[in-house]
C-alpha cells in the first residue's frame, strides 16, 4: 500500500479539519466583546464559547439593566408601602375639579390595565411560538446527530457481517477479521459518545425551556388576573382587598423585570450562537467551540474505517473470484471429491474489483461483473440439483453456492454505499450543512419570538407598575370620601343628583392615627 497507507493509518487529527492544518477561530469576536463580571468588568475577548464561564458572565451582563430595575422597583415601592402603612398617609379628594380628576385617573387606569392585558397576550403567544421553534431546532440537531450515529452503526454492522461471509467454506483471512474487530470497537465508541452527548444536551435543554415556559405561562395568567381584578376592586371601592393585589403586583412586577433580564440574556446568547455558526460555515476546518453542540467524527477513526472497508470489499471480491476460478469454472473428474458437483456450461465471468492495489477507484472492464448486476447474471449459471447436491442440469453454481455468492456481494455492495458517507462526517460537511440550515431557517424565527416575549414582559411590567400607583391612590383614601365608591354608584345610577358628587381637587394629608385606612 506504500506511503499512502502509512499516512492514513498514522493520522491522529480530530475534526473539524485535519489537526496539522487546523487553526483557531474566535467566533463572533466583535459581538461578544462585553464587560466580564468575573474579570472586574474587563472586556471579554474569548468569542463564543458555551463551555467558558467568562463568556456566560459577559452575556449575563447584558441583562444587568433589567435586574437593576427589578431591585430598584422592589426597594423603592417597598419603602413607599412601608411609609404609607406606618405614617398613615391618606388621599383626600375635594373641591370642584375632583370629577375631572377621577375621570382622568380612571381612564389612565383602564389604559394601563389594557396595556398589561396586551402584554399578557403577547407573552402567551410569543412564549408558545418561541418554545415551538426551540423544540423544532433542537429536534433538527438531534436528528442530524442520530443520522451520524446510524451511519456509523451501519458501517459497523456490515463490517461485522463481512466476518461471516463464506463461499464453499472459504472465509476471510483471520488478520482481516481481527482488524474489523478493532475498528468496530472504535466506531462503536465514537457512536456511543456522540449519542450520549447529544442525548444529555437535548435533555438538559428541554428541561430548561420547559421550566421557562411554565414560568412565563404562570406570569401571564397571574398578571392578567391581578390587573383585571385590581381594576374591578378599585372601581367598586374594596379597600382592604385591594391591598392584597397591591402587594402581589409589587412582587410580580419585580419577577417580571427579572424575566426581562433573563430573556435579554437568552436573546444575546442565541444571536451569538447564530453568528458563530454562520462564521464557522465559512471556516469549517478551524478549531472552535461548536463541537460542544454537534461534534464532527474523529478523523483517524473515519480514515481507518474507509481504508478497512475498501480492503474488506477487495478481500470479498478476491474470495468470490478465487472460488469461481478454482472451483466453479473448473471441470474436475468425479474422483475430485468436494470440488466436483457436475458443473458444466459457459464459464462465469469474474467479479469486478472496485479498487486497485492502492485502494483507488477503478473502472470495471467489459469482461467483469459489477456488483450492481452480479446476482442477476449468476442466476443464469445456476443449475438444478439432485438429492445428493449434484447438478442435474447445465450450470456452474448450485443454489446454495449462488446464495453464498449473493450474500458476499450484498455485504460488499453495502460497504461501498455506507462507508463513503463517512467522508462527510470526517470533513464536517454534514455539520456545516446543519449549521447553515439553522442560521437561515431557524435563527430568524427564534430571535423574532424572543423579541415578542420581551415586548410582552415590558408591557406587563409598565402596565401593572403604573396601575399599582393608581390603586394606592384610591385604596388609601378615607372611606367617607372614597372615590371609587362614588364611581361605582354612578355606574349603578344611584348617585345621580347627590350633593356629595360635586367636583374638587386632590390633596394629600397625613392621618393622626397610624395605619388607619390601610
Amino acid at each position: 500500500m506504500g506511503s499512502w497507507k502509512d499516512q492514513i493509518m498514522s493520522s491522529n487529527g480530530e475534526a473539524p479539519g485535519p489537526a496539522n492544518d487546523a487553526s483557531t477561530l474566535v467566533l463572533a469576536e466583535n459581538r461578544t466583546k462585553r464587560p466580564d463580571i468575573l474579570s472586574r468588568f474587563h472586556k471579554y475577548r474569548g468569542g463564543w464559547d458555551i463551555a467558558n464561564k467568562h463568556y456566560w458572565a459577559s452575556v449575563g451582563f447584558t441583562g444587568a439593566a433589567a435586574f437593576i430595575l427589578a431591585i430598584l422597583w422592589f426597594v423603592s415601592f417597598g419603602l413607599a408601602l412601608a411609609v404609607q402603612y406606618f405614617c398613615g398617609w391618606k388621599i383626600n379628594i375635594n373641591g370642584q375639579e375632583s370629577s375631572w380628576s377621577l375621570r382622568i385617573c380612571l381612564l389612565l387606569l383602564i389604559i394601563f390595565t389594557t396595556a398589561a392585558a396586551i402584554g399578557c397576550i403577547l407573552l402567551s403567544v410569543g412564549q408558545d411560538r418561541f418554545h415551538g421553534e426551540t423544540l423544532h431546532t433542537l429536534n433538527y440537531v438531534v436528528n442530524q446527530s442520530e443520522y451520524t450515529v446510524q451511519t456509523l452503526r451501519n458501517v459497523t454492522g456490515y463490517l461485522s457481517l463481512a466476518k461471516t461471509v463464506s463461499v464453499a467454506q472459504i472465509f476471510l483471512p483471520s488478520d482481516v477479521k481481527d482488524d474489523i474487530d478493532r475498528l468496530n470497537g472504535d466506531l462503536n465508541t465514537a457512536a456511543d459518545t456522540l449519542e450520549q452527548k447529544t442525548s444529555e444536551n437535548s435533555r438538559k435543554i428541554r428541561k430548561v425551556f420547559n421550566a421557562v415556559r411554565s414560568a412565563l405561562i404562570a406570569v401571564a395568567v397571574v398578571m392578567l388576573l391581578i390587573s383585571i381584578i385590581g381594576l374591578v376592586l378599585s372601581i367598586f371601592g374594596h379597600q382592604h382587598a385591594i391591598h392584597i393585589f397591591i402587594i402581589s403586583g409589587w412582587l410580580l412586577v419585580a419577577v417580571t423585570f427579572v424575566l426581562c433580564g433573563v430573556f435579554v440574556i437568552l436573546d444575546n446568547a442565541i444571536s451569538d450562537t447564530c453568528m458563530a455558526m454562520g462564521e464557522w460555515v465559512e471556516n469549517p476546518h478551524a478549531e472552535t467551540a461548536l463541537s460542544n453542540i454537534l461534534p464532527c467524527v474523529d478523523q483517524r477513526t473515519t480514515n481507518q474505517t474507509l481504508y478497512k472497508s475498501k480492503q474488506v470489499m477487495n478481500d470479498i471480491v478476491n474470495l468470490v473470484n478465487g472460488f469461481v476460478g478454482s472451483v466453479a469454472n473448473s471441470n474436475p473428474p468425479p474422483q475430485a471429491g468436494s470440488s466436483y458437483y457436475n458443473q458444466s456450461g459457459p464459464l462465469i465471468p469474474p467479479l469486478c474489483y472496485p479498487y486497485d492495489s492502492q485502494l483507488q477507484d477503478r473502472p470495471c472492464s467489459a469482461q467483469e461483473l459489477s456488483m450492481d448486476n452480479a446476482s442477476l447474471v449468476w442466476q443464469n449459471y445456476t443449475c438444478a440439483v439432485s438429492a445428493y447436491g449434484i447438478c442435474s442440469s447445465i450450470g456452474r453454481l448450485t443454489p446454495n453456492m449462488y446464495s453464498e455468492l449473493v450474500a458476499a456481494v450484498n455485504v460488499s455492495y453495502a460497504l461501498e454505499h455506507y462507508a463513503p458517507p463517512l467522508l462527510n462526517l470526517q470533513n464536517c460537511n454534514f455539520v456545516r450543512d446543519t449549521f447553515r440550515n439553522i442560521t437561515t431557517s431557524y435563527c430568524p424565527p427564534l430571535e423574532h419570538y424572543l423579541r415578542v416575549v420581551n415586548a410582552g414582559l415590558g408591557l406587563i411590567s409598565v402596565g401593572v407598575m403604573l396601575s399599582l400607583a393608581l390603586w394606592i391612590l384610591y385604596a388609601n383614601r378615607p372611606q367617607r370620601e372614597e372615590v371609587f365608591a362614588k364611581l361605582s354608584s354612578r355606574i349603578r345610577g344611584s348617585c345621580s343628583g347627590k350633593a356629595n358628587c360635586r367636583g374638587g381637587n386632590i390633596t394629600m394629608s397625613a392621618s393622626t392615627t397610624p395605619g388607619r385606612g390601610a
